[in-house]
């Protein structure tokens, strides 16, 4: 039987790259036409918005640079990345009831002292989860199909849920009361920028700065980095490959306890589930970055929070809160489909 030609489509695939950027550029122009607005009605609101977004933004960007390290060495979606988060979030608050006795009105000076030993508890402590979770659930898939180590990673997340539900059972876990002080600096536009803003950006900028110095100017960064290229090549050239991998879930369990550190202090509650919806978002602004390109994940992260807070805040024409998570998941579906290696990543062939 003779086969029967293929039918060529009406509209054929080959015209959208043309009609893709045109109908995009059209999207970011009415929003930047919709953000001038609200900047010319409400300018408290928008400068309000525009630094909550900063502040969350920051946060999102220390989780979501942890997934972009793991995609970037294995090419693997760490799931349980967002638990890890929230454990980190859990051990904060356990230690600043039990361990510190911290309550409201501690001097600037006395929360400089005790936030650096709570990062470095709940760093170290998630470090020390992240490392474990490889070296058991994900170290022996490593060769196995891709399927195979993104359903652990999906099973995962759910024992590290379960497991902060037996310890701290349903209720949000929270802080005796609000730490960080929330005495003005300085004004923007009416608008007060405040030390529990401040200390959020105090922490994240160095961590991000020396994450950034370690990647590109170390030793272990280069080993980080050939290991990413080529496990194998790595390998014949002297670099302990599984070493490596553990470096660098360390690294991204560190990250994720930091970012615990600030949501705890800033938001002030945790719950078990915490960290399923935040690491969606940080998932979200990883691969809205293009995931696997460290800046890429920073600029996603803090155009996710500031796209949540001006959703948010913003008073005209804006759809308000009860339609931020499904704003930012259209964001990520629609990434997906038109741009999937992100606004800073690079297109590769698969399997390379």
């Amino acid at each position: 039987m003779a086969t029967q030609a293929r039918r060529e489509p009406a509209f054929p695939l080959s015209r959208l790259p043309g009609v893709i950027p045109t109908i995009g550029f059209l999207f970011v122009g009415a929003i930047v036409l919709w953000l001038v607005i609200n900047l010319a009605k409400t300018p408290d609101a928008f400068y309000d918005a525009a630094l909550i977004g900063l502040s969350n933004g920051a946060v999102y960007g220390l989780v979501a640079l942890g997934y972009t390290l793991v995609y970037g060495i294995l090419q693997l979606i760490n799931f349980a990345h967002g638990d890890v988060f929230m454990l980190g979030g859990m051990i904060t608050t356990t230690f600043v009831g039990s361990v510190f006795g911290l309550h409201e009105s501690e001097s600037v000076g006395v929360l400089l002292y005790t936030i650096p030993l709570m990062l470095i508890v709940a760093m170290a402590a998630c470090a020390a989860i992240n490392v474990t979770v490889e070296a058991i659930a994900y170290r022996p898939l490593r060769g196995a199909p891709r399927l195979a180590p993104l359903i652990t990673a999906i099973g995962t997340s759910f024992i590290l849920q379960n497991i902060a539900l037996a310890i701290y059972k349903e209720r949000p876990v929270e802080l005796p009361s609000p730490l960080l002080p929330n005495g003005s600096i300085f004004s923007i536009g009416g608008v007060d920028y405040t030390w529990n803003r401040l200390i959020v950006l105090m922490v994240t900028v160095p961590v991000l700065v020396g994450l950034m110095w370690l990647v590109q100017g170390t030793r272990q960064g280069k080993a980080m980095r050939a290991t990413a290229q080529d496990a194998d090549a790595a390998a014949m050239m002297g670099i302990s490959v599984n070493r490596t991998i553990s470096f660098t879930f360390a690294i991204a369990g560190g990250l994720a306890g930091a970012g615990g550190v600030l949501y705890a202090l800033y938001f002030t509650s945790v719950k078990y589930d915490t960290g399923f919806t935040l690491g969606l978002i940080a998932f979200t602004a990883a691969v809205l970055g293009g995931i696997g390109n460290l800046p890429g994940a920073v600029l996603g992260a803090l155009l996710i929070g500031m796209i949540q807070a001006f959703n948010e805040r913003l008073t005209w024409g804006a759809p308000g809160s009860s339609w931020t998570t499904s704003i930012v998941f259209s964001i990520l579906i629609l990434i997906l489909v038109f741009r999937p290696e992100g606004l800073m990543g690079e297109r590769t062939p698969e399997g390379q």
